[in-house]
Order: structure tokens, then sequence, then C-alpha cells
């Protein structure tokens, strides 16, 4: 009977964290025959010829010698990858955050309950901030089930970077800090930051310990509203998050010199729950095209978020929302989860509060107030200009391919993830007539804090694919068996790349290694093919599946001749949102988007006459 009964108990959030596996190391062998095969369709023949003797030369000497302290390293902790993925993706970057390493995306609510409607926005907000504190609450008390992928629980981690967490800028290396804590862990943060015109507010989410309903959230917001309004925009410190990183670090360090109460600001930011931009803008946005809205998320206003901060939930005056969060403390995964729970309650109640319009005798919110200087004014004046220069050169598309979706594609039996993958390499070798050397996540969630590897989707059978349906000559039966071939290439690869098999964390730990032991770069590392194939961040598509929810996301390209290319799979439609920069003359998001489109027909069509 009490084994029934303890089945029967609801799981908590973070109870398998302790029984995760850790994260294994692969094979040198296996990693560096992965990787010849990952960059054989970058090269010509001599090239190639010349990696091959790179890569024995490597594996015979001192790779495995690197490869021995790895297993070393791995002996010693249960994520080798963890703190060095930290430093080198996110952490020791440079260069500003806000548009080049952040995520931001565009709310779905505009689908259902919540179309663009003036005279909305404060109402709809105080509502999706009260669903957003019932999630942090489910988080506090462990009630949020854990994921799994089939039977096997996955790390559940990141989630509690979700809420009280912020970056700090550092002049060589920035640190997260996260004040969250499970309420069995002890108190937790629990006021909220409200930016508006420049100016920043906070509030307590919680009073006499219950969170404050709608209608207490919507006083707190229409005080803050009003005093915005009848008065001049604030100085918009919060534009300095979206600076260069050691320029910002510097600029922090400058503030909190003028006034030690500035320090005391800027912790009330870091610890807040999270932080809600009233944003001004009314990015006209439809289910069709998410355009407006994802780039408003994206690259809008600098003075109302706080770049650094973990989730900034963006409500613009129309009533539409989207938000911009950090990536460094999780991946987008995190707030898929948090959004689509959003979209799930906000339908349920059909956007309305259907409980008591009590309002409580609640304390205002309280302005915070820099003491500034004319070199800190200085500093927010060069940061909204760099960002306005950087913003201006993204272009960005967000549209709904509607033709057919996920079922479509499965009654084909094939895999919707997959499809889409092809399509795009197969519209970016129409466009640009080359392969485009491509990343595409893979979790390793299902190891103690894993987070993402690399699957490399730019493979020989893909590209040989790209050829036969470009060939004249080649009949159908001939581009089918090179599609299916392609299918079951990257299929095997992101199965194994989800298992902790694929190549490229393993060989930036080797890289990493001989750096940080002062050896000379190994010559596979400076090797042309290297880069060239996407190595060392150095990916033309940038792409990821935001999941088969309603929720989507953008990113801006990895390279200046690259593009960002994120999307969702519903049954009957596809939402994708491309990037590419303005300033470099040969990439085209809006291109792109019209070749893919053409390519899915095109593979859809192949796909049924396989079936004759």
């Amino acid at each position: 009977m009490a084994s029934r009964l303890a089945g029967a108990l609801p799981e908590r959030t973070f109870q398998y964290q302790n029984s995760l596996p850790p994260l294994p190391v692969p094979t040198l062998d296996g990693s560096l025959s992965k990787y010849l095969d990952a960059v054989h369709p970058f090269a010509s023949e001599g090239e190639f010829k010349a990696t091959v003797e790179i890569v024995r030369k490597f594996r015979e000497g001192v790779g495995k010698e690197l490869h021995q302290k790895l297993l070393q390293r791995a002996q010693e902790r249960r994520n080798w990858l963890e703190e060095w993925w930290l430093d080198t993706a996110y952490l020791e970057v440079r260069i500003p955050s806000q548009l080049n390493v952040n995520f931001g995306g565009p709310g779905p609510y505009l689908e259902h309950f919540w179309p663009p409607a003036e005279g909305s926005s404060l109402q709809r907000t105080s509502i999706i901030t009260w669903h957003t504190l019932q999630y942090w609450d489910l988080l506090r008390t462990e009630r949020l089930a854990p994921q799994k992928a089939g039977k096997a629980p996955l790390d559940m981690d990141q989630f509690r970077m979700l809420y009280c967490t912020c970056k700090v800028p550092g002049v060589k290396k920035d640190t997260i800090h996260n004040y969250f804590k499970t309420v069995s862990e002890g108190p937790c943060p629990s006021h909220l930051v409200v930016m508006c015109r420049g100016r920043i507010f906070t509030f307590d989410a919680l009073f006499d310990g219950q969170i404050l309903s709608p209608p207490e959230l919507l006083r707190q917001l229409i005080f803050v509203k009003e005093r915005c309004e009848g008065e001049p925009e604030g100085d918009g410190v919060s534009a300095l998050t979206s600076d260069e990183r050691t320029r910002w670090a510097k600029a922090r360090e400058h503030l909190i010199s003028i006034d030690p109460h500035n320090k005391t600001i800027l912790e009330t930011i870091q610890s807040s729950l999270f932080v809600i931009s009233l944003d001004e803008s009314k990015p006209y946005s439809s289910p069709e095209n998410y355009t407006n809205l994802t780039a408003a998320g994206l690259t809008g206003n600098p003075t109302i978020r706080w770049g650094d901060k973990s989730y900034n939930s963006i409500a613009f005056a129309d009533g539409t929302f989207g938000s911009t969060c950090d990536h460094a403390p999780y991946d987008a995964m995190v707030l898929v989860s948090m959004c689509w729970y959003l979209d799930q309650q906000i339908r349920a109640t059909e956007g309305q509060w259907k409980g008591s319009d009590k309002v409580r005798q609640i304390p205002l919110p309280e302005e915070l107030l820099f003491t500034l200087d004319e070199k800190a004014h200085s500093d927010i004046r060069h940061a909204k200009q760099q960002y306005l220069e950087s913003t201006q050169d993204l272009q960005l598309v967000c549209y709904a391919f509607t033709a057919f979706g996920k079922s479509a594609i499965k009654q084909k039996k094939l895999h919707p993830d997959t499809f889409i993958q092809l399509a795009m390499q197969l519209a970016y070798y129409r466009l640009h007539k080359k392969p485009g050397s491509c990343y595409e996540t893979a979790t390793t969630r299902k190891f103690y804090h894993g987070r993402t590897e690399t699957m490399r989707p730019c493979t020989r059978e893909a590209v040989s694919w790209c050829k036969a349906m470009m060939d004249p000559a080649c009949d159908a039966n001939g581009r089918r068996s090179a599609m299916l071939s392609a299918f079951n290439k990257h299929n095997k690869l992101m199965s194994e790349a989800q298992d902790g098999n694929g190549f490229d964390r393993h060989l930036l730990g080797l890289y990493l290694i001989a750096k940080e032991e002062g050896r000379p770069t190994p010559e596979l590392f400076s090797d042309p093919l290297y880069s060239r194939s996407g190595g060392g961040g150095n990916f033309v598509l940038s792409s990821s599946l935001v999941g088969y929810t309603t929720i989507m996301g953008a990113v801006a390209p990895m390279v200046h001749h690259g593009y960002g290319f994120f999307y969702r799979i519903r049954d009957d439609r596809i939402v994708i949102s491309i990037t590419a920069w303005k300033s470099c003359r040969e990439t085209d998001a809006a291109s792109l988007f019209n070749v893919f489109s053409s390519c899915m027909h095109e593979m859809l069509h192949l796909a049924t006459t396989a079936q004759l």
C-alpha cells in the first residue's frame, strides 16, 4: 500500500536533479571522424587531404594528451563542460549582449483573446503579470512537473534562473547573480521592477504573504504610468546594459563611485523577480506576420528594459506583448515553457480576471532614482547611439508559412524538424549557390546541468541532395533517394548529439585545456577548414526549433554574412523568424523566407510522389 501511495505523490520540480547522469566525454576517434565528415562539404580535394593529415597528427599527438586531461576533468565534475561553456559562450564575450546574445520574441496572445486594442495595455499587463507570478510560485513550491524525454527526466536546473537573476558586467568577464530560492531553501526576493519612459520603479509582488491580485497590480501600474505621463522622460540608465561589456562594466563602476545609493538601486534591479517594460510603441502584428512585434522585442527602446535581466516582459501600448532575455543563465526552452503556460492560462480564462476586484491598502511603487554626473550622462548617450546604430542594421522577418504543417509532414512519415532543416539547407543553397555551414541546437538536458550541443545539418548527404534538386538531369527517384538519405543522416546526428555524442563541445574542451595550460593552439583549430565549416562560432546559419507550441523567438546572426533562423511547428503551419545584417550585401532575410517556402512545397511534393 505504501509504495502505491508513494507513486501517487506528485513529482517535485527538482527531485531528479541528484540522480541525473554526468555529461559523458565522447571518444577521441569518434569525435575526430565526425569532424572530418562535417568539414567535407566545405573543402576541395586538396584541402580535405591536408585536413585529414592535420587530424591524424592531432589524434596521435597533442590531441591524445588533451583528451586524457579532459577525461580526468570529467572524473572530478558531474558536468565537465558547464563552467567552460558559461565562460566562453557568454561571460567572457565582450560584444554587446542585448542584440548579439539575448533572445527576444513576440507574445502569441494576439492570436486569440488579446488582439491589438487601444487602451487595453495596463489591464492585460496586470493579468499576464499575475499569471507570471503564479508560475514563480509553482517553482518556489516545486509544484511544476519535471520535464521528461519519454520516461527519462530532463535537467531542471535552468528553471532556477528565470526569476531573480541578472548578469553583472565585469571588465574582463561578467558574472551571474541568482537570488532565487525554493520555499524549502529559504526566503526569495519578491519585488518587481517596472520601467517606463526612461524611469525605474519597484514594488513588492506580495502583500501579507499573498501575491497581489490583477486589480492590485493594475493599481500599481496605473500609478507608474500616470507619474511618467505628466513629467519629462527619465535618465534612461538602463540603456547602459546595451553597450559593449567592458564599457558597461566601467560605466557601472563609475555609477557606484558617484553615490553608494546607486549600488543599492543596481542590487534592487538585479534581485527583482523580473522587469515589466511599459513600451509606448504599437508594433502592429497579426498571426500571419509577427515581424513588427518580434523586432520590437529584440531591438526596441533600450531605456525601458534591463538587457542583463533574465526576463523582461514588454507590454506595448496596443495591448500586445514581447520579451527580451539574457541568454547566459538559461536556454530558450525555459522561457518557452513559461510562456506556453501563460498562453494556456490566458486562453482558459479568455484573457479576463474573474476573481475579486477588492484592492487592499498596499504601499505605492517607489521610484529608483540614480545620482548621475556628466560622465554618466555621456556614457548613457554613447550606449544609446551604439545600440541605435547596431539595431538599425538588423533585418528581421517573422512570417507564418500556412500551406501545411506538422500533420502533412508526419503523414509522409517524415520528421517535421528535419524536414524544415533540409528545406532551409536547400533554400540557402539555391540563394547562395553554395552550401552554408549550419548550427542546429541539440539539447543535452538528459545529463546533469546539460544545456546544448551543436548538431551540424550541412551534411555530405544534404549537399548531395541539394545538388540533385538543382540538376535538371536528375529524376524524381534520384532526388527522392538523396532526400531520404539526407533525412536519415540528420536524424542519426541529432540523436547522437542529444545523447552527448556530438563533437563540437568535445573539441571546445580540448581547445580550452590547451589554452589553460598555456600550450600553443593546436593546428586543428587554426586550419581554415575549421572556421569555414562553422567551428569557433562561425556558423552562417544559426538555427533552432523553438518547439511545437505557440511560442516564438528570434536571435541575431552569428556572423556578419550569416542568418538567424528560428521556427516553431504547429499542425497546420510553421512560423519562421529570419534575421540578417543589412550591411551585408549578399544576405537577405525576406528572400531566404521566399525561397524556403517554395522548397517546402517541392519537398512535400517529392515525398508525396514517393508513396505512389
